[in-house]
């Protein structure tokens, strides 16, 4: 017979209700909970009884205490572009949602000295079985240290610096830049104005990188003037090419490393009466859904965001195989490019 509570259970029944209310130990509890031998039918049975009868619902943490899995990753994104966001944390969903495994999504702040410690405390919370990192986070060194010590398996979402032994999705953003800029050469540009995207994250140094290695094949002189700092938003790009179209020979093509920033580069283009593109090229990098809203719509690089996170998840929840993956970008040519005006 089961023990009745001196008074009703009041708060959110505890693994140590079902212990007294069941007259088991914690540790026979437990077992039940995570389907362990060496428990009779006849305690299991009672240990499932009181379970039902109180709406007791094991958490996924007293699992991993338990040392078992959690069934959880986590995944640590930061990204001043909502779209992005969204794009990585329904790829990491779905490829979870095939193995009914929970994704927790873990905002930051990039500049926050707390970043190490917030990773720390949601391991510590909620035992996940690994973790999916987005840029930056992908390439701080003190969070790969700390979860290296703790033995965490982890992979990272378009990183910098390669680390062989831990896996990784991406695309090539140096090449997809160098395309871009080579497209906007082939049509005749030399005067290609670059805005680049936040310091902090490798894609912005790669792209840069891809933007350079064009002009220089092309027998281009690198103006310092036509590269200007970005955020990977709308007001820095607009910031940036007001400042290219203040100079006294202003570019014909402005290539920005992200739409949003090109979004920013064509209102300050309308503002001057600066027509798109038979006075100013324009391009981006993303194929986000603003990319098509715009006017004229973007050219620009299409990178598989979606398809790269649910990558990082797979490459988590697969262990043993590919250390890395390399996905596919692509050149989406729209109205926003043509070759410069007549001299």
């Amino acid at each position: 017979m089961l023990e009745r509570p001196a008074r009703p259970i009041t708060h959110r029944p505890t693994i140590r209700d079902v212990s007294r209310l069941a007259g088991v130990s914690f540790k026979t509890v437990s077992r039940v909970i995570n389907d362990q031998p060496y428990v009779s039918a006849e305690k299991r049975e009672r240990v499932k009884a009181v379970m039902a009868e109180i709406g007791f619902q094991p958490s996924q943490a007293a699992r991993a205490l338990a040392g078992r899995r959690s069934h959880q990753i986590a995944l640590i994104c930061d990204n001043p572009n909502p779209w992005y966001v969204y794009e990585v944390q329904a790829g990491v969903r779905e490829r979870c949602g095939r193995d009914k495994v929970r994704m927790i999504a873990q905002p930051y702040d990039r500049s926050s000295p707390a970043l190490l410690g917030d990773i720390v405390a949601l391991i510590d919370q909620a035992h996940p079985d690994g973790l999916v990192l987005a840029p930056p986070a992908c390439d701080d060194r003190q969070v790969i240290e700390e979860l290296e010590r703790r033995a965490i398996p982890f992979v990272r979402l378009q990183p910098g610096a390669r680390i062989d032994h831990v896996p990784a999705t991406s695309i090539d953003n140096e090449q997809a830049a160098f395309d871009m800029t080579a497209y906007l050469i082939g049509l005749g540009h030399a005067r290609i104005g670059f805005v680049t995207g936040e310091r902090s994250y490798a894609a912005s140094s790669q792209r840069l990188a891809g933007y350079l290695r064009a002009l220089a094949e092309a027998g281009i002189a690198v103006d310092l003037d036509y590269i200007r700092q970005g955020e990977f938003d709308f007001a820095s790009g607009k910031a940036a090419a007001d400042a290219l179209l203040d100079l006294p020979a202003p570019p014909s093509a402005i290539f920005a490393a992200s739409d949003d920033m090109a979004a920013g580069v064509l209102v300050a283009a309308h503002r001057r009466g600066i027509a798109v593109p038979a006075m100013l090229s324009v391009a981006g990098f993303d194929d986000a859904p603003l990319a098509e809203i715009v006017w004229p719509p973007l050219t620009t690089i299409r990178q598989p965001v979606r398809h790269l996170a649910a990558a990082a998840a797979d490459l988590l929840l697969t262990p043993g195989g590919a250390r890395e993956r390399r996905l596919d970008y692509e050149l989406v040519v729209r109205e926003s490019t043509a070759a410069p005006p007549a001299a």
